[in-house]
């Protein structure tokens, strides 16, 4: 009962979808098949389980191009768009999603640097992010959660001479360690507006403190940040308080909607681990839910949506597609968790194994389905979105 139910909901959210538009092409980048056979493969496991940080991995993907798809190339970029930095991510989740989540963490952290206004910013940091010199993260779960009346603010901006001065601590935050940056945001004493800006790891008044372990995504460089009156200069801030509103709404559509390269790079691996136990357990595994033919039709309509809303935003930054980008992250979560449940279950005592793609990619479709924003965000800025357009309507 469950099973249907949660089917229906996914259908529902994908249920506006034009399903004969084709697919966004142009996403394979050169190389990346080799340097993912490589570099990444081999080391899958230990990511996993040892907590591995791929660090050389995603310094030679910068190096190939991978991130500069949202960067404009006067600061290094191709300019191809965030619909192939989705493309980028969704090909390596297929082997690694932890290596997924840190590749959205850089390209988030170049695109937050990209469409701010601070020119010298750019200059300096963009051209380093984006060939994998300089490594990035997002530090803004938080930030948006505050801004939903979720959680309370974890940071506190201050204005001094010159700049501001940040306290407070975040439990974690992605990507990061020595050397890196990583974007956040906070509001602003007597005042309430955010306060989006660049930090600088080594900085003084700023601290990386090793977090809690997970039972997924233990090498994604997840730390604990302290900030204990780290001085943020003008020069660093990426929006004031005066245009953090519209800087917060050009941003968060994109950040929530590359997100789907983790999710679709999951499902299809899924769907390939079903297709590999059924060459050998078809006869019993046809009497599972969920099967890949059914997988694949359903990921193909994510994929369409997906791409058509990256195109959009890449066309036009403000374009308003916040509802659709929601609807279509819903999905993929969901989906993802159907997927990988049913990899499982079409593997068999063999997928439960420790060092097993099947219950790697459980574990992994939990983290799709919890990083924010999460399932239970993403059905609630639905329901309020809905609220709203209720109440706009006029009185008959």
């Amino acid at each position: 009962m469950y099973q249907a139910a949660q089917q229906a909901r996914i259908r529902a959210n994908l249920h506006s979808i034009d399903a004969t538009k084709p697919a966004a092409n142009g996403g394979e980048l050169p190389g990346l098949a080799e340097l993912i056979a490589k570099q990444l493969q081999p080391d899958v496991v230990t990511i996993d389980q040892d907590g591995f940080y791929p660090r050389q991995f995603l310094q030679d993907l910068g190096e190939l191009g991978g991130y500069a798809g949202v960067v404009a190339p006067a600061f290094g970029g191709s300019g191809l768009g965030l619909t192939h930095s989705v493309q980028v991510m969704a090909k390596v989740s297929q082997t690694c999603l932890s290596t997924g989540f840190a590749i959205w963490c850089q390209t988030a952290c170049l695109r937050y640097l990209q469409l701010s206004d601070n020119e010298n910013l750019k200059i300096r940091f963009l051209p380093a992010l984006v060939d994998g010199r300089l490594l990035g993260g997002t530090g803004l779960s938080n930030t948006l959660k505050f801004k939903c009346g979720i959680e309370r603010a974890l940071l506190k901006a201050r204005r001094v001479a010159g700049g501001y001065a940040i306290n407070g601590n975040l439990p974690w935050v992605s990507n990061l360690g020595p050397g890196h940056v990583f974007v956040t945001g906070c509001p602003v004493e007597d005042d309430g507006r955010l306060l989006f800006f660049l930090v600088e790891t080594q900085r003084n008044g700023f601290r990386l403190v090793e977090g809690a372990h997970f039972a997924a995504m233990e090498g994604t460089g997840t730390q604990a940040c302290q900030f204990r009156d780290y001085f943020v200069g003008d020069d660093y801030v990426l929006a004031q308080p005066e245009k953090s509103e519209n800087y917060l709404a050009k941003i968060k559509p994109g950040m929530i909607l590359a997100q789907m390269g983790m999710g679709l790079g999951l499902i299809r691996a899924c769907i390939d681990l079903i297709e590999s136990a059924n060459k050998s357990s078809g006869l019993t595994n046809q009497y599972l839910d969920d099967q890949a033919e059914e997988l694949a039709d359903e990921l193909a309509i994510a994929e369409r949506e997906t791409y058509r809303l990256t195109r959009l935003l890449d066309n036009d930054t403000t374009a308003d597609v916040l509802a659709d980008v929601l609807k279509v992250r819903l999905a993929g979560s969901e989906l993802s968790l159907r997927a990988s449940q049913s990899a499982l279950l079409h593997q068999g005592a063999k997928g439960f194994l420790t060092h097993s793609a099947a219950q790697r990619k459980v574990r992994e479709a939990y983290f799709v389905a919890i990083v924010t924003p999460a399932i239970k965000q993403l059905r609630r800025e639905l329901a309020n979105l809905k609220s709203a357009e209720v109440c706009a309507l006029p009185l008959s």
